[in-house]
């Protein structure tokens, strides 16, 4: 997915500190994509589910903690991956889902207080 990598002109790249520097019209839209992502309520706890888990965590273990369809589940889960905040691996009838901690971590760098405070001490 573009905009979500490690590579140049990626998501890495569109990490100034919203306060002290002006998005580009692309760096917006990645970072308002994830935040749109877990802006819903069921997709955050989700997302924090996965993130949390020690390892891959199995798709049945997911469902099971909402009062929802497993459809409506694979549906937040498909906003999450397609957000870049998650991936999945097929292992059988299951699939197991990881966080992929670049994506929220190129936002906490986006909204970094700490960076933020330091320019404003200068």
């Amino acid at each position: 997915m573009r905009g979500v990598s490690n590579q140049p002109g990626g998501y890495d790249d569109c990490c100034p500190v919203v306060a002290t520097s002006a998005l580009s019209a692309e760096q917006a839209e990645t970072a308002a994509r994830i935040f749109k992502a877990l802006g819903d309520p069921v997709r955050l706890r989700l997302y924090s589910m996965i993130a949390s888990a020690a390892d891959a965590i199995c798709v049945c273990d997911l469902t099971g903690a909402f009062e929802l369809t497993a459809p409506t589940i694979s549906h937040h889960l498909k906003v999450l991956r397609e957000a870049g905040l998650i991936e999945g691996e097929r292992r059988g009838t299951w699939i197991y889902y990881r966080s992929l901690p670049h994506s929220v971590d190129a936002l906490a760098r986006l909204l970094d207080v700490g960076a933020l405070e330091a320019s404003v001490a200068t």
